[in-house]
């Protein structure tokens, strides 16, 4: 614990280092945000510096190698939030140099999320996790055996596509995303615990701990990052923040088997997804909108509801989840 406490405490003094250098670097290179022209309440936010998410690749990739002894399991997990911020810096890259909102084409992005999902979808097979899923709320599991490779793929790209989604106001995805890597990490360390009580020693508890100071790297990073993003944010993550959060929000649920908690502790990520699929699906075949806009945070926002206010009502349901999650885990 006291490890992990300093591990966060040191991310987010580096991360509040380095992000008005970054903020500086991308104002020279004119690294700014070009705005949907339909989202009316966002055109003053037209030309608002980018892609500050290259601190979530830059901070937890150095300070790992300070804090945690060199494994595959935590490596590849790493690895693979860095491969779709990689990603998610291209499509930025384009939508900047293009002055549009439009970056890689939908096909494009498909094939890079299901080719890295895919390579950590096999190493989690044949690694000793191998086919095990927790079950949410439980100290149980089940070996689904091969179908972990399709599952991971799924948890992978529903992931960082939601929490993508969900990065559309000033501070929301990088409160929710801070909220639940802080929540993950109480649930999957009282889940450590459990199994240590039981007698279970070895390689699922290493993971689990190696998992959990990653992501205190990833909260601090976040924390700093957070400093310049609400409301009125002086820099955006970018899709290179966006999908480097979700592919380790997805992936560090992954390798230590606890896929079906994704869903649970990041629900208002989920909704995003699900709001903008109802919307899409209602649309074509009654031509009526369920919302007056996808995700459903616009929706609020069109509503009337401020920007701090509904990353506060996301905030608030992502901790009363995580409590929740607690509650089951300490009974």
């Amino acid at each position: 614990m006291i490890k992990q406490l300093i591990a966060f405490l040191v991310s987010f003094a580096i991360s509040l280092i380095l992000m008005p250098l970054i903020i500086k670097f991308f104002k020279k290179k004119s690294a700014g945000q070009t705005i949907l022209g339909y989202v009316e309440e966002h055109k003053t936010k037209n030309g608002t510096t980018t892609m500050g998410g290259v601190l979530f690749i830059i901070v937890p990739l150095v300070l790992s190698f300070f804090f945690l002894n060199v494994n595959a399991t935590w490596l590849i997990c790493l690895l693979s939030s860095v491969f779709f911020g990689i990603l998610g810096f291209m499509d930025d890259y384009i939508k900047i140099k293009y002055k549009q909102n439009l970056g890689l084409r939908p096909y494009q992005k498909v094939v890079g999320q299901v080719g890295i999902s895919l390579i950590l979808a096999i190493f989690i097979y044949f690694s000793q996790q191998g086919g095990n899923i927790f079950i949410p709320l439980t100290n149980s599991s089940i070996d689904i055996k091969f179908w972990i490779i399709p599952i991971v793929i799924l948890v992978m790209v529903a992931t960082t596509n939601s929490v993508n989604l969900t990065d559309g106001l000033d501070g929301l995805a990088g409160n929710v995303s801070l909220i639940y890597l802080i929540f993950f990490t109480l649930i999957t360390g009282l889940f450590g615990y459990n199994l240590y009580q039981a007698g279970e020693t070895g390689i699922i508890l290493q993971n689990i701990a190696d998992i959990n100071l990653l992501s205190m790297l990833f909260v601090g990073a976040i924390l700093g990052f957070l400093m310049f993003n609400t409301n009125k944010a002086s820099i955006f993550m970018g899709d290179v923040g966006s999908l480097c959060l979700g592919g380790f929000i997805g992936a560090s649920a992954c390798i230590i088997g606890f896929e079906l908690i994704v869903p649970i502790l990041g629900f208002c990520f989920v909704f995003s997804a699900i709001s903008v699929i109802l919307q899409v699906l209602v649309f074509k075949k009654t031509r009526k909108r369920i919302f007056k806009m996808a995700p459903f945070h616009h929706h609020l926002q069109m509503s009337g509801l401020s920007e701090p206010k509904i990353v506060a009502i996301y905030s608030s349901i992502t901790a009363c989840l995580g409590v929740f999650c607690i509650i089951f885990y300490l009974l």
